[in-house]
């Protein structure tokens, strides 16, 4: 992962960007139809793989329709084949309204709670719920405020003029409410909402009939219609939030504040039953809605049969999100058993699983990943730089001729040039080796690296003594 600092157009200050594997990717690059596009102008970073992307572009269609919770999708493909970006391209196309959980098979096994937990945890990361609200509220402009300054240092007491286009009325005001308005400067000519239930005083913009006033009004003030009809209305609020962060909050033992400290421990089943209970009461009542978002685990071959167990049964569940896979695995052995299957997952999980496969990239599909990382990562690649960078990708991997990228931008710093050129490729090649190349000088000089029994050759002497590390 690079840092790419960029001006933000002021001159003064910038901005910190972080460009990692896959910050290239806006989305699964579809159309209204779901058809993949091929101009790489326009298809959101995403290239090649295009059966892949059309059926995740329909799973993306059915989880926004909330028809797919509770089922398990399975990414399968060679490595650097794009399961990973299929996956991030997902989360960018669904947006912030739906949750998306992230994780690696490995996380599992480095918590301080069971394995079963975890996935627990995680599980409920990705179910959001939007609880509606309704709230009375007092909007319109103000038309005067009055208020009584007591000499002998008494409470403060006043009065709020306050109209809309068809009435207008006096609010008396005590001590609190003459802090807030005083707090939020509050004058003449505001628009302002007051919540009745808790008092909180929100000030909107300024009146279109104060828009004289301008000149002496900061740019950034906003103009507004004075409010039509009655003074008192009433209005629907959301709030988005996860079951994980309800259940966190319901804790006694952890407590809302374990949220920002991220140590939630072992939440009591208890709890999350009562939760469950609460939640399907309130969408009863349409004071909910549930929002099944996405699991992904990536590597999912590193957990083992007691997660799998696990995840066939939370699949079950009335609360549920989508779950998908990625592994590079064949055939192998499941973690915790002595038989091997297919891509190290056990037989039911795979039956139960909608298996997308990912295909080795083309040659004009490397260049084209491999000009897009450039752009990324502002780097400026000469035609012949970007043509051997496309034939060490194919001759070694996609993520090694990635990596060189940033590696030739810093040679080719280094002779003040702003241009890649071809001899900053080969000699970034040259300092850094692909794995093969590593396999075949470990393959080579075997003997002077300490083998499984411990041993390790330290001289070049036939008659020298082996050495126990």
């Amino acid at each position: 992962m690079s840092i790419s600092v960029k001006d933000n157009g002021a001159g003064a200050s910038h901005e910190l960007a972080l460009i990692a594997a896959h910050s290239h990717i806006q989305g699964l690059g579809l159309d209204a139809n779901l058809q993949p596009k091929t101009a790489a102008a326009n298809s959101q970073g995403m290239v090649g793989q295009l059966k892949a992307r059309r059926a995740m572009g329909v799973i993306q269609k059915m989880i926004t329709e909330g028809k797919i919770a509770g089922r398990a999708i399975l990414l399968t493909g060679p490595p650097s084949t794009g399961k990973t970006a299929l996956a991030m391209g997902l989360a960018q196309a669904l947006g912030a309204n739906i949750p998306f959980t992230s994780i690696t098979g490995s996380e599992i096994f480095s918590k301080e709670i069971s394995k079963t937990e975890a996935l627990t945890q995680f599980f409920r990361k990705s179910i959001g719920v939007t609880i509606k609200e309704e709230t009375e509220l007092i909007e319109g402009e103000v038309v005067e405020i009055s208020i009584d300054r007591s000499l002998t240092g008494g409470h403060q007491q006043g009065k709020l003029t306050i109209k809309t286009t068809d009435m207008e009325t006096i609010y008396e005001l005590g001590h609190k409410m003459i802090e807030q308005l005083t707090k939020a400067k509050v004058i003449a000519g505001d628009i302002i909402s007051i919540d009745k239930a808790s008092g909180k005083i929100s000030r909107m913009g300024r009146s279109f009939a104060r828009a004289r006033d301008y000149d002496a009004m900061g740019s950034d003030v906003q103009f507004l219609q004075c409010p039509e009809g009655e003074l008192q209305t009433r209005k629907t609020t959301t709030h988005d939030i996860s079951l994980h962060e309800i259940d966190v909050i319901n804790s006694r033992s952890q407590g809302f504040l374990a949220i920002f400290s991220g140590d939630t421990g072992e939440i009591p089943s208890q709890v999350r039953d009562q939760i469950n209970t609460k939640i399907a009461e309130w969408k009863e009542e349409s004071k909910a809605d549930i929002n099944p978002g996405v699991l992904f685990i990536d590597e999912c071959h590193m957990l083992d049969i007691e997660c799998f167990s696990f995840i066939n049964r939370a699949l079950e569940s009335e609360l549920a999100p989508i779950v998908i896979m990625a592994t590079n695995k064949g055939i192998s052995r499941t973690r915790g058993t002595n038989y091997t299957s297919p891509h190290g997952l056990p037989m039911d999980l795979i039956d139960r699983s909608i298996i997308i496969q990912t295909q080795p990239y083309g040659q004009e599909e490397l260049a084209s990943i491999l000009a897009i990382r450039a752009i990324e990562e502002e780097v400026e690649l000469a035609t012949e730089a970007v043509q051997l960078l496309t034939k060490i990708a194919v001759e070694t991997s996609l993520r090694y001729a990635a990596n060189l990228i940033s590696v030739s931008s810093q040679i080719a710093s280094k002779r003040k040039s702003k241009i890649v050129e071809l001899n900053d490729v080969k000699r970034s090649y040259m300092l850094f080796l692909d794995a093969g190349r590593s396999v075949g000088f470990l393959e080579e000089f075997a003997t002077q690296y300490i083998d499984d029994g411990g041993k390790v050759r330290i001289s070049q002497d036939e008659d020298k003594m082996d050495t126990s590390a």
